[in-house]
């Protein structure tokens, strides 16, 4: 069985996938993926399903939702023992590894960091296809809890990590062309992101596009200035400066699109 929470909550097992009906078992099985199969208490399970306004008997509400949870896992799964075990402070999803998109995503990004790449183009392959897991926002973007907020952030900070080393990566192997729109993009959907602004800045200079280049910076500032009051980082202020004065440098692939004549 598969459970996925980086897009849409859904369960699947084989060909066949369903998902929890009605928002407060989505919450609920959302609050179990969050916690990645770790003890979660009852005062925190009915927070994220309830938020400050709990029914009268929550209890007895925690466990009707709890045992609807059970009914829907126990079909999709044809029996066997049930995944949610109940302890005296609150319940417990139990996890196997590989089992959970999100857990899988955050583990791989974390040995694809860690890994010293001969072959830049497998690490590429293998970042593209674990980005590949995320279908949309995490948990399907449901107005959620502390539990899953902190979570659904994590992920995200994740994501944009792995997409700033995936660029970079891209980079380094001489690919600007190529990934110029994708990750102008990615800057449009991250606008105050200044590492993305970075890499679009360096992909264009590289692609003969030295005024393209001095936008995109102009308008990061202008964003910057606007929405935050925040001048660019001594960084993108020395990648400005290094564009006007067509820098050598900024050809270098030799450090992974970040310039290693530049002054900061």
């Amino acid at each position: 069985m598969r459970f996925f929470v980086l897009g849409p909550s859904e369960i699947k097992t084989g060909h066949h996938a369903v998902r929890p009906k009605g928002a407060v078992q989505e919450l609920l099985f959302a609050s179990f993926m969050a916690t990645a199969g770790r003890l979660v208490t009852i005062d925190a399970l009915a927070e994220e399903l309830w938020g400050t306004t709990p029914p009268t008997k929550m209890h007895n509400a925690l466990q009707a939702q709890i045992s609807r949870l059970r009914r829907t896992l126990a079909r999709a799964e044809q029996g066997g023992a049930s995944r949610i075990t109940t302890s005296v402070s609150g319940y417990q999803f139990n996890l196997e590894p590989g089992e959970l998109d999100s857990q899988v995503f955050l583990d791989t990004v974390d040995i694809i960091r860690g890994s010293a790449y001969e072959c830049m183009e497998k690490g590429i392959a293998e970042l593209r296809s674990i980005l590949a897991l995320w279908r949309g926002p995490a948990f399907g973007g449901l107005a959620m809890g502390p539990l899953c907020l902190t979570a659904a952030s994590k992920f995200e900070e994740s994501r944009l990590s792995a997409l700033e080393l995936l660029y970079d990566l891209e980079l380094k192997v001489g690919a600007h062309n190529r990934i110029i729109p994708e990750v102008t993009e990615t800057l449009a959907q991250n606008p105050m992101q200044e590492q993305f602004c970075r890499q679009v800045m360096v992909a264009l200079y590289r692609s003969g596009r030295q005024i393209d280049a001095l936008n995109v910076y102009r308008e990061f500032r202008q964003r910057l200035n606007v929405e935050l009051g925040i001048e660019p980082s001594p960084m993108l202020k020395a990648y400005e400066s290094a564009v006007l004065e067509h820098d050598l440098a900024l050809l270098e692939d030799s450090s992974l699109g970040r310039p290693v004549g530049l002054r900061v």
